[in-house]
């Protein structure tokens, strides 16, 4: 009997334990310790970020930007309706009313056609998300944004090291958001971060991040004192968990390498698929592939439920992803009524293949086959 092939397997470069011991000796293990600032330096220094902030999650980061952009009740927010919860939760926190916006019949992410009719006087930010860490086509979204002055938040949960016409995902908005989940390229079991690039935000986003006070500006020696200024949460993660991120930057190179090479072994054997009407992932000439994820569009509800069926008879999971927010128990009766097929579909038919850096090619192979095996019979 097959192994096994788990969804997901978190990557472990075997220098965690000794930074997490560093972390321990050195005497702080609070936020903002010597492990939080070689990452900020990292993607300050090296991958041009203008500003970041680790936080404990992709969704303490996007509650950051919603506090950032001071988001008030009665403001509307434009966001994808195929996105994960905290995309529209950080600002419905604050009061906002979201508007969903449909995916793309290219793939998942938010379909910029429709997205000048979204905007009224009371919009005050566009949310794209990067699906699969594939770039939105930003330079609509940010010509929409800036006709209307509105803030761009970009939701790169999935979209380290991945690009848009060369530049950063995250550092093309107002502000971007990752996540470094247990789920994600690069990790630290749960974390996030936050990217500002708008000098005038930078002050506040420490304030914020420090429960509301001046405390960062006071440990670096800028005031004589700190205190309460503003409103503000605990959003800083501890230095134990920046250090096993550290450990994972350093390895950043080769963990980028092996799914890069993992999701084209996928995309070369599962080709013959596209002539039988099943989906795969699409990437525009303006976008980058990071690797993070490898998904197949099947042709029903039904299919999609029979192939996940079939893969785990086979001992492979494989799994489906969000659920439409518009027609969520939570969100449905404040919907406007707007149908989102895409957003509806894409709910309906996507399925995750298993991809992460220790998925072995005898593996990759047996996962292919048994893909092409239920297409063949289905």
């Amino acid at each position: 009997m097959h192994i096994p092939i788990p969804f997901n397997k978190p990557y472990f470069s075997g220098d965690e334990a000794r930074y997490i011991e560093q972390a321990v000796r050195s005497g702080k293990i609070s936020g903002d310790g010597m492990f939080t600032e070689r990452v900020h330096r990292f993607f300050e220094q090296e991958r041009g970020f203008q500003k970041v902030l680790l936080t404990t999650s992709c969704t303490d980061a996007l509650e950051m930007a919603a506090l950032l952009l001071a988001i008030e009740p009665g403001d509307e927010v434009i966001i994808p309706s195929f996105t994960f919860v905290s995309a529209a939760n950080a600002f419905v926190l604050r009061g906002a009313h979201i508007v969903f916006a449909d995916s793309t019949a290219l793939n998942p992410n938010l379909d910029t056609s429709t997205l000048e009719n979204l905007v009224t006087p009371r919009t005050r930010a566009i949310v794209p998300v990067h699906y699969a860490g594939i770039a939105c086509e930003m330079t609509t979204i940010l010509a929409v944004a800036d006709r209307h002055s509105l803030a761009v938040v970009e939701d790169a949960a999935h979209a380290i090291d991945s690009y848009y016409r060369g530049q950063p995902l995250g550092t093309l908005g107002t502000l971007g958001a990752f996540s470094f989940h247990e789920t994600k390229n690069i990790i630290s079991g749960e974390g996030g971060m936050l990217a500002i690039n708008e000098t005038r935000l930078g002050a506040r986003a420490e304030i914020i991040r420090e429960k509301g006070t001046t405390r960062s500006a006071f440990y670096r020696g800028e005031v004589d004192k700190y205190g309460w200024v503003d409103i503000g949460s605990s959003f800083l993660p501890s230095d134990i968990i920046a250090a096993y991120l550290w450990a994972q930057i350093e390895h950043l190179a080769d963990i980028q390498g092996q799914r890069r090479a993992i999701w084209q072994r996928y995309y070369a054997a599962l080709q013959p698929l596209l002539s039988q009407g099943i989906g795969l992932p699409v990437l525009p000439d303006y976008a980058t592939n990071n690797g993070h994820l490898f998904y197949l569009i099947c042709r029903s509800l039904a299919e999609r439920t029979a192939l996940i069926a079939h893969l785990k008879g086979r001992g492979i999971w494989a799994v489906f992803h969000y659920q439409p927010l518009h027609s969520s128990a939570y969100y449905a009766a404040q919907h406007d009524g707007r149908s989102l097929p895409w957003a509806t579909h894409y709910a309906n038919c996507l399925v995750r293949l298993p991809l992460f850096y220790e998925l072995i090619e005898p593996d990759q192979r047996r996962i292919t086959d048994a893909v092409l095996d239920f297409f063949h019979m289905y």
